[in-house]
């Protein structure tokens, strides 16, 4: 069990449906990170940008951006997540992948696809949550549009870390930024929302504000909006655990099983 947890935050603009310039991208990126971060976040189709044309730019479990994930897990002895394109069994998924340091995998498929831009009629919509063990963490990693349903991230699972990869676009940035804060409250975890920043090919304009909550609320990031950059927060499992037994809200929570 570790109780700090170093997170770096990745804001980045994206190349349009260009799994090999994003990921060399990234690479630059993640490898000029110091040796001691603990969880590397990338946003939500960090290879592609959010696109529909999935039949030219999606992988399979065998691709090649999984396997760069897991090189540099295994390299920057971190865990990685994010979310690309996936093509199994014949549906198309917004899979989020979490590489530990030992190349394991676990994966989330998003449940809530986002209907405004056609995204349930190309994608398979995932059925299960997903809450991962790293370090004596309890994680709950989710994409984008999974921010605006509370129900789905309310936690029963006593996890101490909520994240949210994302492509939020500008026009609707102020949700984002309240229901992050929300969320890290309402669930007295920590809270991490990663986003991208730049312009895509539709025109649709992404301004960042990637931020990290504590579970009282608190912003604990400093992102600048509208540009590529890194933060690195440190995360205290003493500091949460205290909060919790203090106030003890999530003794009332109301149960209930989402089907």
């Amino acid at each position: 069990m570790q109780d700090e947890l170093k997170a770096a935050i990745i804001q980045a603009d994206l190349v349009w449906e260009n799994p090999l310039k994003n990921r060399y991208a990234f690479l630059g990126k993640i490898e000029a990170l110091p040796e001691d971060i603990d969880l590397i976040v990338l946003p939500e189709m960090f290879t592609t940008g959010f696109t529909m044309n999935v039949s030219s730019v999606a992988e399979t479990m065998e691709g090649d951006t999984l396997k760069w994930m897991q090189y540099l897990a295994v390299k920057m002895k971190a865990a990685i997540t994010g979310s690309i394109i996936i093509k199994e069994n014949n549906n198309f998924y917004n899979r989020l992948f979490f590489v530990h340091p030992s190349r394991k995998v676990e994966y989330y498929d998003k449940r809530h696809t986002f209907t405004l831009a056609g995204e349930h009629k190309v994608f398979a919509s995932g059925k299960k949550k997903l809450i991962v063990n790293y370090k004596g963490w309890k994680m709950c990693p989710l994409i984008c549009y999974d921010l605006r349903f509370p129900v789905w991230s309310r936690n029963v699972e006593d996890y101490e870390v909520l994240i949210y990869v994302a492509n939020w676009p500008k026009p609707r940035i102020m949700a984002w930024d309240t229901l992050l804060k929300a969320r890290a409250i309402e669930n007295m975890s920590y809270c991490i929302g990663v986003n991208r920043v730049g312009l895509d090919e539709k025109k649709n304009e992404y301004s960042g504000h990637s931020a990290v909550y504590d579970g009282l609320g608190k912003q604990l990031s400093n992102f600048i909006e509208d540009k590529e950059m890194i933060e690195i927060v440190t995360l205290s499992k003493d500091n949460l655990t205290t909060i919790k037994e203090k106030l003890k809200f999530l003794d009332d929570r109301d149960r209930f099983i989402v089907t």
